[in-house]
C-alpha cells in the first residue's frame, strides 16, 4: 500500500476516516494560506493544535485504512500490547468521555474458542463494580472484531509504578494492599476469582488508588488450562505452579491470597520474593515456592505488623493461609492502624504463644466487628470540583456515619452506574464549579435505565438559582432539587429522606 506523500493527501485521508471534518480542514488550510505546505511542517502544526495524534498520524503516513476507530470511539494511542490484546486510550466521537479499549489481537479473531473466552472476560469484568476494580461498561464482539471498553484509569500499572519509586515504604504499601484486598473481597462476594493477580494487572491511578484490572480465567472453560492455547497459558502458569507444589485443586480461591501476598512483599523488596523468568519449567517448579526467604529475612527493618500478613499469606498450607480476602483485609487494617501510630517493630511474625498473639485475636474480633458495620451504612457518592467544597461535604456525611465517595467528573459519576451494580445508594450533584455539566448529568441521571431508580439531589450554586426549571426532578422517583448555601442539617434530614426507600449496600 502506497505511503502518503503530500498534506494535502493527509487531509483528504483524515477527513474520509473522521479523523477531521470539514470546520476542521478549513481551519487548517486558513492557518497556511496555502495548500503545498511540507509533510512535516503539516505534521508539527497538526500535533500542536492536537488535531491528531502521533499514533493516527503514524498510521495515516502509511495509508493504513483501519484501526481509528473501535464502535463509538476514537483511538487516540497505544496504552500496553500483549500477546493476547492491545489497549488503547480512547475518546468517544461524541462526548469525548475518554476510555481505554481493549482490543483482541487479529491472531486470535477468527477462532471462535478464543474469541468466546475474551468475551465472557468481559462480561465477569462488566458485572463488577466496585472503587477497587476497573469498571468495563462495553463488550462487543462482531464479525472480526472483539474489544472491551472500560474505565481509563490515569496513572500507570504497579510494576511501572515500582520501577520509578524501587519500592515502597510499609504504610503507603499496606494503604495499597488494603485497595487490592477490597476490590478481591468485593469479587469474591460476587462469585468471581482473579486468577491472574501480578502487578501489570493493579492499576495506580494519579490519586495513588490501586484498582485491579482483568478478572474473568476462573469463569472460562477448562479448555483454557496451563496446558493450552499459548495466548493463555502464561497468564496461568504461576498459578499452576503454586496449586501443583501446594497440592490443590487449580481453581483454589486461596491461590490469589498467596499472590497478593507476593504483591505486598514486592512493593517493600523492590523485587518479587519468586524467582522472575519466563522459562515455563521453572516457573512449574516447586522450589521456587519453598525457596522463598521469610520477609522478614529479606527485609530486616519491616514492621513485625506487615511481615505477620505477608506470612500468613503466603503459607504453603492452603489450611494456614488467609481463607477469605475478608480475612486479610481486617489484619491489613489492624497493620495500618499500628503503623500510623507508629508500631514499626521490626523481627518475626507473632508466635501463637506469646502474649502479644492473644492481643492481635483481639483486634481481629474489632477489627472484622468494624467493617462489617462499615459494609452496613448507606453510601453517597458526591460530584463536585471544588477540593474545599468536597472536604465540606465529606466530613459533614461522615459524620453522620455515610460512606463516601467523591468524584470531579459528572460523566465519570454516570459511567460507574452503568450495569448491575451501584458503587453508591445516593448521588449529590453540585453546580458551584461545574456548572451546567452538573445539571446535564442529572437530567441524564434521571432518565438512565440503571440509574432512574437511584436517589439523586442537585445542589444549585449561589448563581445557579434561576436553572431550577431546566432541572427534571420529575422524571424519576427519589429526586430532588435543592439551592445552596445549605444548613448541614437540612442537607442530612434530604439526604435520610431519599434513601429509606434503598437497602444499604
Amino acid at each position: 500500500m502506497a505511503e502518503l506523500t503530500t498534506a494535502e493527501q493527509i487531509a483528504q485521508r483524515a477527513f474520509d476516516l473522521n479523523l477531521l471534518d470539514e470546520r476542521q480542514l478549513q481551519d487548517i488550510w486558513g492557518a497556511f494560506g496555502r495548500r503545498n505546505v511540507p509533510v512535516d511542517e503539516f505534521v508539527q502544526f497538526l500535533l500542536r493544535r492536537e488535531l491528531l495524534t502521533n499514533f493516527q498520524l503514524d498510521r495515516l503516513l502509511k495509508n493504513e485504512r483501519g484501526g481509528y476507530f473501535y464502535g463509538d470511539y476514537k483511538v487516540l494511542y497505544m496504552v500496553a500490547g500483549g500477546s493476547f490484546a492491545r489497549v488503547y486510550r480512547a475518546a468517544h466521537k461524541d462526548t469525548q468521555v475518554v476510555r481505554a479499549i481493549k482490543v483482541l489481537r487479529k491472531r486470535y479473531s477468527d477462532n471462535p474458542a478464543q474469541t468466546d473466552h475474551f468475551c465472557r472476560e468481559g462480561m465477569v469484568g462488566k458485572s463488577l463494580r466496585h472503587a477497587n476494580i476497573v469498571p468495563i461498561h462495553e463488550v462487543y464482539s462482531k464479525g472480526m472484531t472483539h474489544f472491551l471498553v472500560m474505565e481509563f484509569v490515569e496513572g500507570r500499572n504497579l510494576r511501572e509504578f515500582i520501577k520509578i519509586r524501587k519500592k515502597l515504604d510499609p504504610i503507603e504499601a499496606t494503604r495499597m494492599m488494603i485497595d487490592m484486598a477490597s476490590g478481591l473481597r468485593y469479587a469474591v462476594e460476587h462469585g468471581v476469582s482473579h486468577r491472574d493477580l501480578k502487578l501489570t494487572n493493579i492499576l495506580v491511578s494519579s490519586k495513588g488508588q490501586a484498582k485491579l484490572v482483568d478478572f474473568g480465567l476462573a469463569s472460562t472453560d477448562a479448555a483454557f488450562t496451563e496446558e493450552t492455547a499459548d495466548g493463555l497459558n502464561q497468564r496461568t502458569i504461576d498459578y499452576a505452579g503454586l496449586e501443583r507444589a501446594t497440592g490443590v485443586r487449580k481453581d483454589d480461591m486461596r491461590s490469589d491470597i498467596y499472590f497478593l501476598g507476593v504483591i505486598y512483599y514486592h512493593m517493600l523488596q523492590g523485587k518479587s520474593p519468586l524467582h522472575e523468568t519466563r522459562d515455563r519449567i521453572q516457573r512449574l517448579s516447586k522450589s521456587r515456592f519453598f525457596d522463598v526467604v521469610p520477609v522478614h529475612q529479606a527485609i530486616p527493618d519491616v514492621p513485625r505488623v506487615v511481615a505477620q500478613v505477608i506470612n500468613q499469606a503466603m503459607d504453603l498450607d492452603p489450611s494456614r493461609r488467609y481463607q477469605t480476602p475478608a480475612q486479610m483485609l481486617v489484619d491489613l487494617n489492624i497493620a495500618a492502624e499500628r503503623l500510623a501510630a507508629g508500631d514499626d517493630r521490626a523481627g518475626p511474625p507473632v508466635d501463637p504463644s506469646e502474649t502479644e498473639y492473644h492481643k492481635w485475636q483481639a483486634e481481629r474480633e474489632r477489627m472484622a466487628t468494624a467493617l462489617a458495620t462499615d459494609a452496613q451504612r448507606h453510601s453517597v457518592m458526591i460530584v463536585e470540583s471544588s477540593t474545599r467544597m468536597q472536604d465540606s461535604f465529606r466530613q459533614s456525611l461522615k459524620n453522620a456515619g455515610y460512606r463516601v465517595l467523591v468524584t470531579s467528573d459528572p460523566q465519570r459519576a454516570l459511567s460507574q452506574f452503568q450495569g448491575d451494580k451501584r458503587p453508591a445508594e445516593c448521588i449529590l450533584f453540585s453546580t458551584g464549579q461545574l456548572g451546567e455539566s452538573a445539571l446535564s448529568a442529572f437530567n441524564e441521571f434521571a432518565v438512565g435505565e440503571q440509574t432512574n431508580q437511584v436517589p439523586a439531589l442537585l445542589l444549585l450554586g449561589p448563581n445557579h438559582h434561576d436553572w431550577t426549571g431546566k432541572a427534571r426532578p420529575d422524571l424519576a422517583p427519589h429526586q430532588l432539587v435543592l439551592s445552596m448555601p445549605i444548613a448541614t442539617k437540612d442537607l442530612l434530614d434530604t439526604v435520610a429522606r431519599l434513601l429509606p426507600s434503598v437497602p444499604a449496600a
